[in-house]
């Protein structure tokens, strides 16, 4: 019974892939000849099969961005990035994209040793910091047996020194593997969709307008109480925001 299982549900995946791959060509070949509203309906019905890829959500920002749909494809561009972020024409396309948005925000650089702790955190995403720290125990624990076992008094320094310097590495990879894990725990980017939306001081609409911001203004969710989002701009500005205008980036 577990076998017929296992079968069956190859084949609905098998099915499933080759529907996504019939929908994925149709929707490119409308794209082609100028029909980006259909395109755009073909690339929704792939995502309703819970399928993501940095492809799919390319071309969709794409259609997107020929109907100056400013959010969904600022959007779906910083989806895209997410999920290949070294790639050059996702990285061209977002930032012609991004001229088309109003608010022109600040970025509060970092500076100093916080520059370059982040710097250096971001050169490898957690699990490579983490295969790293597991690579540099194992070259440990070999110059700790060479050490161990060694006659020869050079070969014994040698092995020590070795050693405690791998130790030493060990300690650092692992800091860097944490802090590159709550800096990630820690970003939560959004997309304002509203053409027009009032920041207000307190999650309650009666309360005190801080300022505006207009459809495609990327923004970090620091928190959420009832229907209200807390974010934050680059430039350090902070708000809360109705549930309803923005669209988070980070949700598959």
């Amino acid at each position: 019974m577990k076998h017929i299982f296992y079968i069956l549900s190859f084949l609905f995946s098998f099915g499933l892939f080759a529907q996504n791959q019939e929908l994925f060509e149709k929707a490119n070949a409308l794209y082609n000849q100028g029909k980006y509203a259909e395109a755009i309906d073909n690339y929704n019905a792939i995502l309703e099969t819970e399928n993501h890829s940095a492809d799919l959500y390319f071309n969709l920002a794409n259609a997107h961005y020929k109907l100056n749909n400013v959010g969904p494809s600022i959007y779906y561009y910083e989806k895209a990035l997410l999920l290949n972020p070294e790639d050059s024409d996702i990285i061209n396309n977002i930032a012609f994209a991004k001229n088309m948005t109003i608010d022109a925000i600040d970025i509060v650089p970092d500076v100093g040793f916080s520059k370059l702790l982040n710097t250096t955190t971001h050169k490898m995403s957690f699990d490579q910091w983490a295969k790293t720290s597991i690579a540099i125990v194992f070259c440990f624990v070999v110059l700790f047996l060479v050490y161990y076992f060694a006659y020869s008094t050079s070969k014994k320094r040698l092995a020590f020194m070795g050693s405690i310097s791998a130790l030493v590495l060990v300690c650092i990879t692992l800091a860097f593997a944490f802090h590159k894990f709550n800096l990630d725990k820690l970003d939560n980017p959004a997309i304002i969709f509203a053409q027009e939306s009032k920041v207000k001081s307190n999650p309650n609409s009666r309360s005190e307008e801080s300022f505006r911001l207009h459809e495609g203004t990327k923004v970090q969710v620091l928190e959420t109480y009832e229907d209200w989002k807390k974010i934050q701009l680059s430039d350090g500005k902070v708000g809360w925001v109705i549930n309803d205008d923005i669209k988070i980036l980070k949700d598959f």
